[in-house]
């Protein structure tokens, strides 16, 4: 089922990788906020970033309702070239607009305009 975006807003957390997302932040005390890479597959792959743009978690990968990630997943670890969609889920209170385009910059890359 697609969901439907706000024009007004960024891209958000589907109610599913919000569920994941807080677990994420609640284990990593360091984390400003939680990467959250959608492949074509439908799994995804998160984890936690801190302040300076490096990992705060393990890196987790998971499939919505289901037991596991898909086989192809499991064959090459959700590999970048599969990446539909990527960006930073922020935990309140939010940090400068400055430093989450460099945290952007390092933990996703740049994108071209």
């Amino acid at each position: 089922m697609a969901t439907q975006e706000d024009p007004g807003t960024k891209r958000n957390a589907e109610i599913g990788e919000q569920a994941m997302i807080e677990a994420i932040l609640e284990g990593s005390p360091e984390g400003i906020g939680v990467a959250v890479i959608r492949l074509d597959c439908g799994c995804r792959k998160m984890a936690a970033v801190n302040k300076d743009g490096e990992p705060a978690s393990k890196i987790i990968m998971y499939r919505d309702q289901a037991e596991s990630i898909c086989p192809q997943c499991q064959e090459d670890n959700g590999d970048f070239m599969r990446v539909t969609e990527q960006f930073i889920h922020w935990a309140a209170p939010e940090p400068d607009i400055t430093t989450k385009t460099a945290i952007e910059a390092k933990v996703l890359g740049t994108q071209a305009h």
